[in-house]
């Protein structure tokens, strides 16, 4: 069963951002080669980017000339743009390209660089400084953007973790607060730039038919479900210091949660989201280590790169609950790890059954088929189903398993998605943070996860290709299990 939409008219045409002079740190990395580029490419060839603007690659090492740099880049739109490479459009983009190298010691030459782009563009123009750099580079990396002037002005975006406890969140906090105002940072998590994470907020507060019933008088359970099929593909000197709760829960995971259970904000602005967001976060419970699960697929310590004794967790599963009158006592479920089954990226709203069973179940139907589930698809391409039970077309009075289904896609036809990181990069060149976080927010997190970070679970193996250690399947076994793909 499918649904059918009319899309309303536009009422509004974005303007684009002011004249941007934009400093890439990590430019030869993967994140700018798999993301960065192709996005700011599509968002050129969209017609969403300035009307004059500067990209300049900065790292440790050169590519070379800025040709070297412009061809470096060529071959990222190659390789993961999602649109054809116009010649026409490339030569007016590259023509806007070039590398200056920096480090944490000395950003010198960096800021000469900028302040000619800006002088070449001729006017009043807006600094974006895109921090893809390594955790442990963060703190100098900002040191120098401060000694060096690069910042004055500047909007900032970070690459998570933002920290890797609490003492270094705030650590870091505060060396931002020597350097730049709190408005300046744009912590960047791109799954809420993602069409589907933002169709919660639309879900909820744009249709009557979902708020009244989005509270624990008709709500059972919510899971929030990222497994991955990947192993760490030669990340492991990333993973070895973060492993799956910092690289994916406190930051990805947790953060959808806080779409899920916040309030409805006075307006859909970025201040009133974010003061929800963060009484979300100040109500949740400390994580219990009794209902978590940690777990290494099997060949992790083979890896290069990995400690033959490591410790790091590849998978974790988890319970979080809330002290608020909207979520006592709803279980909110949460799962991630490598190497499982299968990639699939969802979120499960599960619902209450009726109080009385009227219908017969001779077949034990009720028995072995889901509730009521609302379920978000994160995927590229976004579909919302809602399952449901229906009377299966006969003489009998028989119930059978019904879903409708919208497809984005299919729906809005005329529609033009942008891809997370590019809706996020013009969302900062437009000046505003709604789909970022707020360093209060980024504290609480930490605080609440460090108890289980100091003393972790037990450390359970599981095979690649399965669903994660067995004690992981038992924590959400009532009241009705992980949801998983269709297939499965």
């Amino acid at each position: 069963m499918s649904t059918s939409v009319v899309p309303a008219p536009s009422t509004r045409r974005i303007p684009r951002p002011d004249d941007q002079v934009i400093v890439i740190f990590g430019a030869t990395g993967d994140l700018a080669k798999r993301k960065l580029f192709p996005g700011l490419f599509h968002l050129f060839a969209a017609g969403l980017m300035p009307e004059d603007f500067r990209i300049i690659g900065s790292g440790r090492h050169s590519p070379g000339s800025d040709d070297d740099f412009r061809e470096h880049v060529r071959s990222a739109l190659d390789e993961f743009g999602r649109r054809r490479v116009a010649a026409e459009a490339w030569e007016a983009f590259s023509r806007r390209l070039s590398f200056t190298a920096s480090s944490a010691d000395d950003g010198s030459e960096l800021a000469a660089a900028v302040r000619g782009a800006e002088e070449e563009i001729g006017h009043a123009t807006r600094r974006l400084l895109y921090l893809s750099v390594p955790p442990g580079a963060m703190v100098p990396m900002v040191r120098m953007l401060g000694a060096s002037g690069l910042v004055a002005g500047a909007r900032l975006i970070m690459e998570k973790p933002f920290g890797t406890d609490l003492a270094s969140a705030r650590e870091l906090n505060a060396v931002l607060g020597e350097v730049v105002d709190e408005s300046q940072i744009f912590r960047i998590d791109h799954f809420l730039g993602k069409e589907a994470a933002q169709n919660i907020l639309a879900f909820r507060f744009a249709n009557g038919l979902f708020e009244p019933a989005w509270n624990r008088n008709n709500i059972s359970y919510v899971q929030i479900d990222v497994p991955e099929r990947l192993t760490v593909e030669g990340r492991a000197g990333f993973y070895e210091q973060t492993g799956a709760f910092r690289d994916m829960v406190v930051t990805h995971l947790f953060q959808l949660l806080g779409f899920v259970a916040l309030e409805p904000p006075v307006r859909l602005d970025a201040r009133s989201l974010h003061d929800e967001k963060a009484k979300v976060f100040e109500a949740m419970r400390p994580l219990d280590r009794s209902r978590a699960v940690f777990g290494q697929y099997e060949g992790y310590r083979d890896e290069p790169g990995v400690a033959p004794d490591s410790p790091v967790e590849t998978f974790v599963a988890l319970e979080v609950k809330f002290d608020t009158w909207r979520w006592e006592g709803v279980p909110f479920l949460l799962r991630t790890g490598k190497a499982l089954a299968e990639a699939h990226r969802s979120i499960t709203i599960g619902f209450k059954e009726p109080p009385l069973r009227l219908f017969p179940d001779d077949a034990g139907f009720l028995h072995c088929q889901r509730p009521n589930e609302l379920v978000f698809e994160l995927s590229e391409t976004p579909q919302i189903t809602v399952d449901l039970r229906a009377k299966v077309p006969g003489p009998a009075l028989e119930l059978g398993a019904a879903a409708m289904r919208l497809d984005f896609a299919e729906a809005f036809r005329d529609g033009s998605g942008l891809e997370a990181y590019e809706r996020l990069v013009l969302d900062v060149m437009r000046g505003d943070h709604m789909l970022f976080t707020r360093s209060d927010e980024i504290e609480r997190l930490w605080e609440v996860s460090d108890p289980l970070l100091e003393e972790p679970p037990p450390l359970r193996r599981y095979a690649r290709g399965s669903w994660g250690p067995d004690e992981a399947v038992e924590l959400a076994a009532r009241p009705r299990g992980w949801r998983l793909p269709e297939r499965h």
